[in-house]
């Protein structure tokens, strides 16, 4: 942070410190160059010249050079060594631009003393001509000396004043931590199913205090809905499998006396059915207990493709459709009974509306378990393709009786176990439906 701040900081006080020093040179060099004149540059007030340049090198803590229109060296504060030489050459531009009648600066390396310079020229003039030039060369040293001393200043007190915060800071979190420190604790205990788990007094700010009594009311309410859905689902389950039971039994005596074999296999066909549905029923324990512990549990979607086909075989044969299973299947995190429903939702669609060849695919993609199923009907408007999963969205030119939730229930089930649900346009025509489920490694 010190150096994301002082670099910036150093860089704009030295351009300041340069922009005065630069702007001061240049007023300096025109005021001289006007206490100088026409009157003063000629040989019979050499002495007044002389006086004049010693004065103003002492004023502006440098060199002062004048030179005459031809750019021929008059005056120098640092003794006569230089009187006569041309000074108005490509090296001193500041001289040639002054001559012309433009006050110039510029800062430039001087390899005989080894350090930069500050060259600034004023032009000297007489009733509009340019009779010669002021020239004033200062060292860089002192401003960069002086820029450096504000910048570590800066960054002294900058110091300072972050380590007196990171004390106060350290003083403050060690308050602030132990109680989120509690409450985090009861937060993982609730989370891993200890839904007896209280934050209580936790101690610290009364905002804190607050949050713990929000989080125990919170914990509170979600043991008591559990403990409810518990004895619900137990209800439910022994409530159902007397009736069921009763059903199966019926069932299995109408078969055994059935004389008609269409009539036979219909009621086969419903005995599975109520098969199915007691398999639901039994484990609709085992489903609440495994989502309160936060598990998952595997599914093989080649098996599912089996069951949705014989489920379904009938049915398509008399609406005029073909099912053809394809794949090789894989185990998916999720749960048999939503990957029925979800093959159900998608299946009831493909063959009421779109009859023909329908394909269901099972395998492994990207990392992913993939089931889809593919139909070969006049497709669905790409406008419409990323709508027609939400909730009772029916599509333009939809025939009436559906209710617009098949795939919106279907892609929820999905998204439930970590999957996603897509919908496309197949190729060669017709949609396709994928479902990409998490792996399972058991």
């Amino acid at each position: 942070m010190l150096v994301a701040f002082g670099v910036p900081l150093a860089v704009n006080l030295d351009q300041r410190a340069t922009l005065q020093l630069e702007t001061s040179a240049l007023v300096d060099a025109q005021s001289i160059a006007a206490r100088v004149g026409h009157e003063n540059l000629q040989p019979r007030n050499g002495d007044v010249l002389n006086q004049i340049v010693g004065q103003a090198a002492q004023q502006v803590g440098g060199r002062v050079l004048v030179v005459d229109a031809s750019g021929v060296v008059v005056d120098d504060s640092e003794g006569p060594g230089t009187i006569g030489a041309l000074y108005a050459t490509d090296g001193r531009p500041e001289i040639q631009r002054a001559l012309a009648g433009l006050p110039a600066s510029e800062i430039r390396y001087s390899a005989d003393l080894q350090t930069d310079l500050m060259a600034t020229a004023a032009p000297i003039q007489d009733e509009g001509r340019i009779v010669g030039a002021v020239r004033i060369t200062q060292p860089m040293a002192d401003v960069r000396a002086d820029t450096r001393r504000q910048t570590f200043g800066l960054l002294a007190i900058g110091v300072a004043g972050l380590v007196a915060g990171l004390l106060l800071a350290f003083g403050l979190a060690g308050s602030f931590a132990r109680p989120l420190r509690r409450l985090a604790s009861a937060s993982e205990r609730l989370g891993e199913g200890d839904l007896s788990a209280r934050a209580e007094d936790v101690g610290g700010a009364q905002e804190f205090e607050q949050l713990a009594r929000s989080f125990d009311r919170m914990a509170e309410r979600l043991e008591r809905t559990v403990q409810a859905q518990r004895e619900f689902v137990a209800n439910a389950s022994h409530q159902l499998r007397t009736p069921l039971t009763g059903i199966k039994l019926r069932l299995e005596s109408a078969i055994d006396s059935a004389s008609d074999e269409e009539q036979r296999r219909q009621l086969e066909a419903a005995d599975r059915e109520v098969d199915r549905l007691s398999e639901i029923v039994d484990r609709l324990l085992v489903m609440a207990r495994q989502i309160e512990e936060g598990q998952s549990t595997r599914v093989d979607v080649g098996d599912a493709v089996t069951r949705a086909v014989a489920r379904w075989e009938e049915r398509a044969s008399r609406l005029g459709a073909t099912l053809l299973a394809r794949g090789e299947g894989g185990a998916a995190l999720g749960n048999a009974a939503d990957l029925d429903q979800i093959l159900d939702n998608l299946l009831d669609n493909a063959i009421a509306y779109a009859p023909g060849e329908i394909t269901l695919e099972s395998g492994r993609e990207d990392g992913r378990v993939i089931l889809a199923v593919r139909d070969h009907g006049p497709g669905i408007a790409p406008s419409e393709l990323e709508r027609v999963t939400e909730r009772f969205y029916r599509g333009r030119g939809t025939p009436s009786g559906g209710s617009g939730l098949g795939l919106a229930i279907a892609r929820e089930l999905a998204e439930k176990w970590g999957g996603s649900l897509s919908v496309s346009s197949a190729e060669g025509g017709g949609t396709r439906v994928e479902i990409r489920l998490r792996p399972s490694t058991a």
